[in-house]
């Protein structure tokens, strides 16, 4: 193409021809013509719109487009060549203010053009305008294939963070062409950093949270986006503890003595604030305790009467007394009586004129004379009046009761006894001696059953249930009850229950007998036990006086028959225990035996025996391993057994209070399942109750009547004072043959449920499904846990355990005349210390030495609670073997055979 410009001819038009020559492949010249304003002949070409740089998404071609003016020709050029005239679509005008022409060019770029540049350099274009003048070159434009990667080069990570840190959770996104814009998003909420300004998003797409608050506990998620794609992380967890703080100290409590010695506590605890989501809890206890003395109260006394005041006018004189020998302080009483008496004077005394005393002195002694026959008559008639009262009611008496007046009742029995004499049988060990005790001076007889026990097998390892479509697993034996009785028995127990309750202090007793056990005693004591409780009293000899005859019951209270009063950390340790009748005079004290679930830590527990009182108020006789000599009470706390020495019978239990949150109480878990299952469904029935025998007995009996059978031998868990509840979930069973119903992954029951022990067992029931009827087999896990503590894992086995009750003739393992010689030889106190001490010190029982030295005879209070410990374990042999130790030759009379004897 060859350009000539052509003006001479047309000046005085101001106007020029341009000439375009124009070779075509035909050798043909073809001329075309265009005319400018004379005016612009010298302006070169500007761009009203250059080329901007663009992406390809995806096969989507971009256009790039140009426009210049005043401009004859237009082109594009990319990557250093001239892009082909055809390529361009060319769009030609003319400017109406300026009447100057304008020009614009679009072309379009494809993605394989693009994607034919290879290296490092970036496909660009640029447009070069043409005018007379001269040419001109558009700024680049560079055209790039807009892609976002899948992965983040960097993730948030979850973090848990204290009340008011600072919180750093870093984001590098994906790479990406254009370069991806990061937005931040709290449980798929956007973060505007505007509204809250706690939040920063930094220029590196770091997501600052200031200061962490409590709604700040949330899922955040880093997003990239561009034109082509958005991108999400994997959310991070940010958790927002808050670490316990012990609030103030409230003021110290009254003194627990209300005279003398005693303790008073105060407490704080953990809300200030309140440890949340996993925060550290508080350190330190939570109860504090002190002692103290409280100042006794003081009852007031009267001083002497004073002297009789002179006669006065009115013949009357006055004597008083005060209120102060001694004051009444302390809240003591106040004297009773009066303070002020008056007397009328004799008539030598009274200050009247000698004819009025004439006139007196006449009168008296007319009417004296009939004032004391008067007085005779009536003093008769009252002595009368009250033989006759007598007499009736020891008549009235003699017919209601018709009891011997040496024989004490209960006073809540209406029947006389029928004595009979019976010798006692021998013991079982037949090398040792036995003494028949002298009943000449008694009428009392001894009857008892005898029952058999056997130690469930242990078995280790996953166990297998066999499973058929009759009867799936045998029923529970048929359990028999068993009472020892020593004396004569009740003709009816369930008349015996029914006269009972029946009395005012006894409306809460159970009518029925499965939990009671009674008999006759007299001085010679004996042992009441009920079967498979751990439950037993033990009345020592000489525990009731000589002549007298008891008949004394033991019964344990069902938890919601009576309910027990508790506050704050309080939780019930034992079972509410009742024996009576209340009220008998006993001469030393007995002991009740029974078992308790608390982990036997004193450092973590403050233990208290309650008694009920007549009038039905719940009050605490005495601190664990505290013993006051102004108490009838005493009691031992072993690992699983509480012992109480008690000189009253009544109405106890074993309450305990948590000192700090490690405190734990033993739970026993037993499983039950169908005894029978003919369909899919099979039940396994998990209890979770307090690890003590007469609960377990409980729910023994309540399975039975259901049917159910037990399937493994039962558990024991240490259950904290942590305020967290109780989980349990089955796990491993095998899936290709069994499945399970539950719509959750575990059950749980909460805390309050099983500390406060207002109900006596818990249960949750696992309902699983067989897949086939011909499936007859089970292996499966329990797993247990508490909250935010440590879980344990159990495996279901298969246990038969049967339980043992010993009775006879005799309920104590040392012949009661051997007894009184040992007594009679150590009570004394000895020189050389071969005395009762020594005795309880190869017992290992001197911490109770205090206890011991407080009764009248030291060795049969140690041989009492020998007893109690070994009754069903005792070893007569080692005891001969301990008084040997001690020099006392009146041991070896346990090792005499029958033989010799």
């Amino acid at each position: 193409i060859h350009v000539y410009r052509l003006c001479p001819g047309f000046r005085q038009k101001n106007l020029c021809f341009i000439v375009f020559t124009i070779y075509l492949s035909g050798g043909s010249e073809h001329v075309a013509t265009a005319t400018l304003p004379a005016s612009f002949n010298d302006l070169l070409p500007h761009f009203l719109i250059e080329p901007d740089d663009e992406y390809i998404v995806k096969n989507k071609p971009v256009t790039l487009t140009c426009r210049s003016t005043p401009a004859t020709q237009i082109y594009f050029k990319c990557n250093g060549e001239w892009v082909h005239q055809d390529d361009h679509l060319i769009e030609r005008t003319v400017d109406p203010a300026t009447a100057l022409p304008i020009m614009q060019v679009k072309i379009d770029i494809s993605r394989q053009q693009v994607e034919k540049i290879f290296g490092l350099d970036d496909y660009w274009c640029h447009c070069v305008a043409w005018s007379t003048t001269g040419t001109q070159k558009s700024q680049k434009a560079y055209v790039r294939i807009a892609y976002l990667r899948k992965n983040f080069e960097e993730e948030p990570i979850g973090k848990e963070v204290a009340l008011d840190q600072e919180v750093l959770l870093r984001c590098h996104p994906p790479e990406g062409v254009p370069p991806a814009e990061v937005e931040w998003q709290r449980n798929e909420d956007v973060i505007d950093p505007v509204t809250d300004p706690n939040f920063l998003v930094t220029a590196d797409h770091n997501l600052i949270i200031k200061q962490a608050r409590l709604a700040d506990t949330a899922n955040y998620t880093c997003v990239a986006k561009n034109i082509v794609a958005r991108r999400k992380s994997s959310s991070a967890t940010v958790l927002v503890y808050v670490n316990g703080g012990w609030s103030t100290w409230t003021t110290w409590s009254a003194c627990s003595a209300v005279c003398g010695r005693g303790w008073q506590r105060r407490s704080r605890s953990c809300t200030n604030p309140t440890p949340l989501n996993g925060g550290v809890a508080c350190d330190g206890q939570n109860v504090q305790k002190s002692a103290c003395t409280a100042t006794c109260p003081v009852d007031g006394g009267w001083s002497e009467w004073s002297k009789w005041s002179a006669c006065g006018a009115d013949c009357s004189m006055w004597r008083s007394r005060e209120c102060t020998q001694p004051s009444p302080g302390t809240g003591g009483k106040d004297c009773q009586g009066i303070d002020l008496q008056s007397l009328n004077c004799t008539s030598q005394q009274c200050p009247q004129s000698k004819s009025d005393k004439i006139l007196s002195l006449e009168t008296i002694s007319a009417s004296g004379v009939e004032d004391v026959a008067l007085y005779v008559g009536i003093v008769a008639v009252a002595l009368c009046l009250t033989l006759l009262l007598i007499v009736v009611v020891l008549v009235y008496r003699r017919k209601k009761e018709g009891l011997d007046a040496d024989v004490a009742d209960s006073s809540i029995l209406t029947t006389g006894f029928q004595p009979m004499g019976i010798k006692p049988s021998k013991p079982e060990n037949s090398h040792l001696l036995t003494i028949q005790p002298d009943l000449t001076t008694t009428t009392t007889s001894y009857q008892g059953t005898l029952r058999s026990r056997h130690d469930g097998t242990n078995h280790t390892g996953t166990a297998k249930f066999s499973l058929t479509n009759g009867p799936l697993l045998d029923p529970l034996p048929n359990g028999s009850h068993h009472t020892l009785h020593n004396g004569k028995l009740t003709t009816d127990p369930a008349e015996f229950m029914t006269r009972l309750s029946s009395q005012t202090y006894f409306k809460t007793l159970p009518h029925d007998v499965t939990n009671t056990s009674y008999g006759t005693f007299n001085f010679l004591g004996g042992r009441l036990t009920i079967p498979n409780t751990g439950i037993s009293l033990l009345i020592p000899p000489e525990a009731i006086p000589r002549g007298k005859i008891y008949e004394i019951y033991l019964t344990a209270q069902r938890k919601e028959d009576l309910r027990l009063p508790l506050a704050g950390c309080q939780t019930l340790l034992s079972p509410i225990v009742s024996c009576g009748p209340p009220g008998v005079v006993l001469t030393r004290p007995v002991i009740l035996s029974m078992d308790h679930c608390s982990d036997a830590c004193p450092e973590n527990w403050a233990v208290r025996l309650k008694k009920q009182n007549y009038e039905g108020v719940w009050e605490v006789r005495t601190n664990m391993c505290t013993y006051l000599f102004s108490e009838p009470y005493y009691c031992q706390l072993e690992a699983e057994t509480c012992r109480v020495f008690s000189e009253q019978l009544g109405r106890f239990s074993l309450v305990g209070e948590s000192l700090n949150m490690a405190a734990a109480k033993r739970l026993r878990l037993v499983l039950f399942s169908d005894a029978y299952c003919s369909t899919l469904e099979y039940n396994i029935r998990v209890y979770c109750m307090d690890d003590t025998q007469d609960v377990f007995k409980e729910v023994m009996q309540m399975e039975r009547q259901l049917g159910g059978r037990l399937i493994d031998e039962p558990h024991v868990l240490l259950f904290k004072d942590s305020y967290h509840n109780l989980r349990l979930s089955i796990h491993d069973m095998p899936q290709a043959h069994w499945r399970s119903k539950l719509l959750a992954g575990y059950q749980e029951i909460p805390f309050y449920h099983i500390w406060n022990g207002s109900q006596r067992y818990l249960h949750c029931t696992f309902t699983l499904e067989r897949l086939s009827l011909s499936t007859c087999e089970l292996t499966c896990q329990l797993c247990v846990w508490q909250v935010e503590g440590e879980g344990q894992k159990f495996l279901l086995m298969e246990t038969n355990p049967n339980g043992m009750a010993l009775a006879g003739p005799s309920a104590f393992q040392i012949p009661y005349l051997i007894r009184q010689k040992i007594c009679s030889s150590l009570d004394t106190p000895c020189p050389n210390g071969a005395d009762w001490r020594l005795l309880a010190q190869r017992l290992k029982l001197d911490r109770h030495m205090s206890f011991f030295a407080s009764k009248p005879s030291p060795t049969s209070v140690i041989l009492d609670l020998w007893e109690a410990q070994h009754f069903h374990s005792g070893n007569l042999n080692q005891l001969a073997t301990v008084m040997a130790d001690i020099g006392k030759q009146e041991a070896m009379i346990f090792l005499v055979s029958d033989g010799e004897c």
